[in-house]
Order: structure tokens, then sequence, then C-alpha cells
């Protein structure tokens, strides 16, 4: 079982940019693929985007498709979201997390086959 720590988020204003990273520690030997989720006051947990272990395969949600970027560094054992052009809708506290894995080249968009998440990091994006 890999941990996960997300950091990065912050309060900006619409159009800013902002990198969350999300550090993993633990079982990281094992493959797993990583997603970004997104939860706002009031609104169910939604997918964001998310990439394979081998960092081939990437998905995103129409939300952030063009806007957002995941990448992963294995020798830093670090996954990041890259965020442009910020908008007030993009408000809610980011997780990250993981989901263990024979299959390198898998990166799921659903919630149920992440087994592990992070704490969540607040985006506050102003208008």
């Amino acid at each position: 079982q890999v941990q996960l720590v997300e950091s990065g988020g912050g309060l900006v204003q619409a159009g800013d940019s902002l990198r969350l990273s999300c550090a993993a520690s633990g079982r990281t030997f094992n493959w797993y693929a990583i997603g970004w989720f997104r939860q706002a006051p009031g609104k169910e947990r939604e997918f964001v985007a998310s990439i394979s272990w081998d960092g081939l395969n990437t998905v995103y949600a129409d939300s952030g498709e063009g806007r957002f970027t995941i990448s992963r560094d294995h020798a830093k054992n670090t996954m990041y979201l890259q965020m442009n052009s910020l908008k007030p809708e993009d408000t809610a506290v980011y997780y990250c997390a993981a989901h263990t894995t024979t299959n390198s080249g898998f990166a799921p968009s659903t919630r149920a086959p992440y087994n592990t998440w992070g704490q969540g990091t607040q985006v506050t994006v102003s208008s």
C-alpha cells in the first residue's frame, strides 16, 4: 500500500495557474495508476484526470480537457496536476488516489478502482 500526500493548493484568481503535487511513500515499487478527483461543497466527488503507471496513458474529464495536464516523476515518486486558466467553478478540494495494478497502461477514470486516497488540498479560484 502506498501513502499519498497532496500539496500545492491555494487561493488564486480566475485565469491563474496552479500545480498540485501528490507525493507517494510506502510500497512505491508496486505499479499504481494515479487519479485526481475534486469535491466542491455540496457536490459529489468527481474525476478530474488520471495517468497510468507507465505514464503513456492519460485521461481527462471534459471540465479540464485542454487546461489541465497530469504527469508523474518516478524518480521522485511524485505526481502532478498542472492547472491553467483556472475558473471559479474549479474551486474544490482536490484529492489524488492510487490504484494498484498489474496493467502498466491502465488509467481508471472512475472512483471505484482507487483504493488509496490522500487527505486533499483546497483550491479556491476567485472571480
